[in-house]
């Protein structure tokens, strides 16, 4: 199998993380890597913003769980069944940012897809992550997005913690249910 194929087959959402930052040299090539994908006719309607200050990712954390446990108590309780946070303790989110034009949303999944697996193959644990919004909507929204330096224009996309895995899992079992095959 060749690299990229295992990359895809391998990756699994990691919900563990150690405190052990990124080299600077980790986040060139993810941010490169989300910096590659295709866009609608090359419009590249994203902004990447790499967020490492760990006390702001836990300020960000705490607002989302208070958020879920006011507004969505079955989430909240997950949320606790996971360990008690929505970013894992990764000590890296990446925000991946759109404009308002027509596949904004779509052009920053296939972002935030590259940078997925590009940390995947530097050995690195990920996991999509909408759930950051929360803290960018909540009571202190205005306060982080000019923390984390959204700029004018743009919301939220997607996002995606990294780290080094503490444990991990199986990859997701593939459903050939979900395909169909026109001959």
């Amino acid at each position: 199998m060749n690299e990229v194929l295992k990359a895809i087959a391998e990756r699994n959402s990691c919900r563990n993380f150690s405190s052990e930052p990124l080299t600077d040299e980790q986040i060139s090539a993810l941010v490169n890597a989300g910096l590659a994908a295709p866009s609608a006719v090359n419009r590249q309607p994203w902004h990447i913003i790499v967020v490492t200050d760990k006390a702001l990712i836990e300020e960000m954390d705490k607002s989302a769980m208070e958020i879920f446990k006011e507004s969505n108590q079955e989430l909240y309780d997950r949320m606790i069944e996971r360990g008690g946070s929505v970013f894992y303790n990764a000590p890296c989110i990446i925000y991946v940012a759109k404009d308002d034009s027509d596949w904004a949303t779509l052009d920053c999944g296939i972002v935030t897809q590259n940078i997925a697996l590009a940390a995947h193959s530097l050995g690195l644990g990920n996991v999509i992550c909408g759930m950051a919004n929360a803290p960018l909507n909540g009571p202190k929204g205005d306060e982080f997005k000019k923390r984390i330096k959204l700029p004018t224009g743009y919301s939220f996309g997607m996002s995606i913690c990294i780290g080094t895995a503490i444990s991990g899992k199986e990859p997701h079992e593939l459903d050939p249910q979900k395909v169909t095959y026109i001959k």
